[in-house]
């Protein structure tokens, strides 16, 4: 019985860490200091902003349900320790907690002059709000991740601090699921993804 065949990798191509290290290199100009849970928290809300406006997500991460809301798993591990990452950014640990500092300047070769008005409109927006408050707009009712907490029974469990991370994915379509031209240009968007990605494996 051969197990590595039942094994899936999930790379990401020189393409998207380029994106993803530009967008954090624009959050770090932009917002200082940044720490941990405020850049993760930014991330997401600017994949959620670019979809409800255009049905394609900047960066088309995977969210998780965590308690402190939707969380890429694998950002959240670069965030202790860069890896793919490396070359964009540096992180202090201090009394705040984890404070992201970029190496570099941002790139805005990666963006589409959409992108870079979302990425303005998310800095300008939510520059001055506390990472708790992000977490809460994260969790407001109409949300996907309070929809998916919800009819998964989650969310006593995590008021109740019984659980704080979980494998279920964030659905972002509910936010364009009344917009079938959103919604096949995500399709579509993702399609290309998974098409990208099985190219460089």
């Amino acid at each position: 019985m051969d197990e590595k065949k039942n094994i899936k990798f999930k790379a990401y191509s020189s393409e998207q860490i380029e994106r993803i290290g530009n967008v954090i290199l624009f959050f770090t100009e932009k917002i200082q200091p940044l720490y941990k849970t405020k850049l993760l928290k930014l991330i997401y809300l600017l994949d959620e902003l670019s979809i409800f406006r255009n049905g394609i997500p900047i960066l088309g991460l995977d969210y998780k349900v965590w308690q402190a809301g939707p969380v890429n798993s694998d950002l959240y591990e670069e965030l202790n320790q860069p890896y793919l990452l490396d070359s964009f950014i540096t992180l202090l640990q201090n009394e705040q907690g984890i404070k992201v500092i970029a190496k570099k300047k941002f790139s805005d070769e990666e963006f589409s002059e959409m992108e870079i008005i979302l990425l303005k409109e998310i800095v300008n927006r939510y520059k001055n709000t506390p990472a708790e408050r992000l977490v809460e707009i994260t969790h407001r009712k109409s949300a996907p991740w309070y929809i998916i907490a919800l009819e998964n029974n989650l969310l006593d469990a995590f008021t109740e601090k019984k659980i704080n991370t979980t494998d279920i994915p964030v659905d972002l379509t509910l936010l364009i699921k009344d917009d079938p031209q959103k919604m096949a240009m995500y399709k579509e968007n993702i399609e290309i993804q998974q098409f990208a990605k099985f190219l460089h494996r």
